[in-house]
């Protein structure tokens, strides 16, 4: 036999060995299957563009992982980091304004001035004027909170919130998205009782959280389904539940109130193949999953904002087709004609004139 020859036999018993291993060794998953529906065409209100080229770059490389964007009264930019802190964006200074010891997403303004927080790891929080933190609530129905994602205030002070995962935390939402299973809850947290309340269970990957412009329902999204759902809290439908947007173009992350009646839906990305292909197969999805996470399918770079109406149907997006610009977003939220947008993973704020 030929050195040749070994050292293909060599290779071969070792890619054997590797596939023997992510096939039979114990996961993190317990997946299911599952079959996506087929994904929209980009056509019309959805047809590429490159609107969001003209989007200018905010405090770029003083924010790690602004994931939300939020701005007070005053006008001041606030976005919570991978080192748990809360950034103020004020023209051109940046300071830190608190701090959570965990990682804040989600943020919204209470209409007492206290800043609400949804923070994946130590749960839903206030910060007041001085950044002086507070934990409002961390378990709901026995169980504590697995992945405290986003949250919307209502006029009268009502928190609404997600917990996108009870079995995944922080950093391990691939292994939500490859299990296929529901994890997630909708919240409600009443400051004057106290009490916190499941509104919704069974969602799959429970993520961007907003009210209607009249607060009669709440929206939230289903990241792993490609979908929003709607809780209704007022009128004949209250106390019920369906789905508000569905076969979306991608994966829905941040959704916020224009303040126009219409929802900014923030896409982290656009559908795939593959990932169509991997839901149905539960095998194939336990291998992925054991596999090193350097190895893992990476998200295609593509930069996706959409605008929905309160029935649902799209009206806009805002694109970056090829991701070199704009991509991943996160959260979109419109102040004084200006759409701001968080990035998980970048180190700004993308500001676009409306």
């Amino acid at each position: 036999m030929t050195k040749i020859k070994r050292a293909l036999l060599v290779m071969l018993l070792l890619l054997g060995v590797a596939l023997a291993y992510l096939a039979l060794a114990p996961a993190a998953i317990d997946p299911v299957a599952w079959e996506p529906g087929p994904a929209p065409a980009m056509t019309g209100p959805l047809a590429p563009n490159n609107r969001l080229a003209a989007a200018e770059l905010i405090a770029q490389g003083q924010l790690d992982g602004p994931e939300d964007v939020e701005t007070d009264a005053q006008g001041r930019l606030h976005a919570g980091t991978n080192a748990g802190t809360i950034m103020r964006v004020e023209g051109n200074k940046v300071t830190q304004f608190a701090d959570t010891g965990g990682r804040p997403l989600g943020l919204d303004f209470a209409p007492d001035g206290a800043l609400i927080v949804a923070d994946a790891v130590k749960g839903l929080l206030s910060v007041d004027a001085a950044g002086q933190v507070t934990l409002l609530s961390d378990s709901a129905e026995g169980g504590r909170f697995g992945f405290t994602d986003d949250v919307a205030v209502a006029s009268d002070g009502m928190i609404y919130f997600s917990d996108a995962s009870a079995k995944f935390g922080f950093g391990d939402h691939m292994l939500d998205l490859l299990e296929g299973r529901a994890h997630g809850r909708l919240l409600q947290y009443d400051p004057r009782s106290k009490a916190t309340t499941v509104l919704l269970k069974d969602l799959y990957f429970a993520n961007g959280v907003a009210l209607a412009a009249d607060e009669s329902f709440v929206v939230v999204s289903e990241t792993y389904r490609f979908r929003l759902t709607r809780y209704w809290l007022r009128g004949p439908k209250a106390g019920t539940s369906e789905v508000f947007a569905a076969d979306l173009p991608g994966f829905p992350d941040g959704v916020a109130q224009s303040g126009r009646g219409t929802f900014w839906v923030a896409m982290f990305t656009v559908r795939n193949p593959a990932g169509d292909f991997l839901a149905s197969r539960p095998f194939l999805k336990k291998m992925v999953a054991n596999l090193p996470r350097l190895l893992w399918p990476k998200p295609e770079p593509y930069g996706l904002v959409i605008e929905l109406d309160e029935q649902g149907q799209v009206l806009r997006s805002l694109q970056d087709p090829s991701g070199g610009f704009v991509e991943q977003v996160t959260s979109a939220h419109e102040q004084g004609g200006k759409l701001y947008l968080g990035h998980l993973h970048r180190d700004r704020i993308t500001r676009m004139a409306l």
